[in-house]
């Protein structure tokens, strides 16, 4: 558990101390159970005693609780669902991103912070063989929950497991399990497992298969995901197994973690050759299904090449084949309308877009993703109270979500709220402290409320994270001019110009540090490039200020007009 600052190496204690111990150690090796094996022996003490004394802090995390611990489903029931529990198999077609498991740990943490007595105290051995799953909520918790209310000691050894003798069936289920959860570590190690314990080419083997490669493409494991599509492309000759591998291969280069490696002409290739196969498959509902799932591939690659045309028609042309399906594969339904979405409000055809990410929420209104991404359209459009809506929806749809209160901030820092705005932004950075444009957004937001410290502490940390990034140097640069340090301020500001000379920003804060600095000339000059990309009445007024000084009177009166209309 590399990174845990309360780790202890080694093994623990034959008898840890017990006096505050909620539960006696914990096991946390991923062997015998697999993910949240920490979360599940926790919850498994808390949630009856929870229940006897708020039903409501339970009901709040039944998601997580659920996900984490699914042996207790009895006696959490579900208040927040999505219509994918109650389709079949060849339905589930969703795959969640490796960042739910964050939002899961997160609502955890705080079921453990409002759960526990203070003064209680949990020790885990075994931390250097846990799964991510619990390594990730250890970490989360570590940092969430008072040292006070819970005292954390993970032990790096422990005792080994006994082997792994479990048949292909149990390993399935957990597999399944992993993949509809989003536990995709677990997915990935148990699939391969599966497949070595399945005859090659099989259907059993084929589901094994299809979902390790599946796992590790989302986890950016791409060469290791190749090579399962390359085995079932050797071991098998079903025609429905190589469209998938071929489709499954053209999505890791589409989708490639790293842009400057997505070869989208294989891509092409590859998912021409899954349409080719799947417009073959006798069954008409099966080629369908699996023809439409192609081509909305395809339009993935036409819009990263920038074919919006060609992508929406491909797009279109799979939700004509999906009405074929009568009421089956809702969720492949749903996808392709938020896609049809869109490549709508893309092609600025907005009103359409709205009217398709409607019809994505309401054939799944528990799923938040399309719920967010209306919401953001909808602000884009200037309709706030709307956007603000859906953005409260998509939090209370589940486990703590990062994007919902970062956008709530944005809503709220247009309307003049910035107290409403910093409050989303701290919690936003609680949830996530990698979350660069949260501290981009409230260092800016810091500055121009004169905190300037917090400010700059926001900006450094920023920076630590994306160093150069061109909106911090220029919230740095601001700081620097306010302070007088001017050599650092343009220093910082030149930088910011430079990786992002479209950033009106940068420019009027460089022509306020040349002001400052008695270089008239140059002030007038950035000012006027800030003004040529995004008018705004500050911009206008300051260049007004260095207009006068410079005895341009009738310019600066022009500004000033321009200000006040503005304003």
């Amino acid at each position: 558990m590399t990174g845990f600052h309360l780790t202890v190496p080694g093994e623990p204690p034959d008898a840890p101390e017990a006096a505050r111990l909620l539960v006696p150690l914990i096991d946390g090796h991923r062997g015998p159970r697999g993910p949240y094996t920490v979360a599940a022996a926790l919850l498994s003490h808390l949630v009856p005693r929870a229940l006897e004394r708020s039903a409501e802090l339970v009901a709040a995390h039944d998601i997580e609780i659920r996900a984490a611990a699914p042996e207790l489903a009895a006696i959490v029931p579900v208040r927040r669902s999505t219509i994918e529990a109650g389709l079949p198999e060849d339905e589930r077609i969703l795959v969640p991103a490796p960042r739910r498991t964050l939002r899961l740990a997160n609502g955890l943490a705080e079921f453990v912070r409002d759960a526990v007595p203070p003064g209680s105290a949990i020790a885990v051995c075994n931390g250097a063989q846990a799964d991510p799953t619990d390594t990730e909520l250890l970490e989360v918790m570590m940092r969430r929950v008072p040292p006070a209310t819970l005292a954390i000691t993970v032990y790096a050894g422990g005792p080994e497991p006994p082997p792994d003798t479990r048949d292909a069936d149990a390993l399935w289920a957990l597999v399944d399990r992993c993949v509809r959860e989003g536990f995709l570590h677990a997915a990935a190690e148990l699939g391969e497992r599966g497949m070595a314990r399945t005859e090659p080419g099989g259907p059993r083997w084929w589901r094994f298969a299809q979902r390790t490669a599946t796992a590790l493409g989302g986890l950016g494991r791409t060469e290791e995901a190749w090579a399962v599509w390359d085995l079932v492309r050797v071991s098998s000759q079903d025609p429905a197994m190589h469209a998938a591998a071929a489709y499954g291969t053209a999505m890791l280069d589409a989708r490639h973690p790293d842009p400057a490696r997505r070869d989208l002409i294989r891509a092409r290739g590859w998912v021409n050759e899954a349409i080719a196969i799947s417009d073959l498959l006798p069954d008409p509902a099966e080629r369908a299904f699996k023809l439409g799932f192609d081509r909305n591939g395809l339009a993935l690659i036409e819009l990263r090449q920038g074919r919006l045309d060609a992508a929406l028609a491909l797009v279109e042309s799979a939700i004509e084949l999906a009405g074929e399906l009568g009421e089956r594969h809702p969720l492949h339904r749903m996808v392709l309308l938020a896609n049809r979405a869109q490549l709508l409000a893309a092609l600025g055809r907005a009103k359409e877009a709205l009217d398709e990410y409607s019809a994505a929420v309401a054939l799944d209104p528990g799923f938040p993703d399309h719920v967010l991404e209306r919401g953001n359209l909808l602000f884009r459009l200037g309709r706030h109270d709307e956007a603000l809506a859906d953005f409260e929806r998509a939090m209370r749809a589940g486990p703590p979500l990062p994007e919902a209160y970062y956008n709530r901030a944005e809503v709220r820092t247009v309307r003049g709220d910035d107290e409403g705005a910093l409050a989303d932004l701290a919690y936003v950075i609680e949830l996530d402290p990698g979350y660069l444009d949260a501290y981009v957004n409230r260092a800016g937001l810091l500055a121009a409320a004169g905190r300037d410290d917090e400010a700059r502490a926001d900006a450094e940390t920023g920076l630590r994270l994306s160093p150069g990034n061109p909106y911090l140097l220029t919230v740095l640069g601001q700081l620097e001019t306010e302070a007088g340090r001017f050599e650092a301020a343009r220093a910082a500001l030149d930088e910011a110009v430079r990786r992002d000379p479209g950033l009106a920003a940068a420019w009027g804060n460089r022509g306020v540090l040349r002001y400052a600095v008695g270089d008239l000339e140059g002030a007038v000059d950035d000012l006027s490039q800030a003004v040529e990309l995004q008018p705004h009445a500050d911009l206008y007024a300051n260049r007004a200020v260095a207009l006068r000084s410079l005895g341009r009177v009738a310019q600066a009166e022009a500004d000033e007009r321009r200000a006040a209309q503005m304003s």
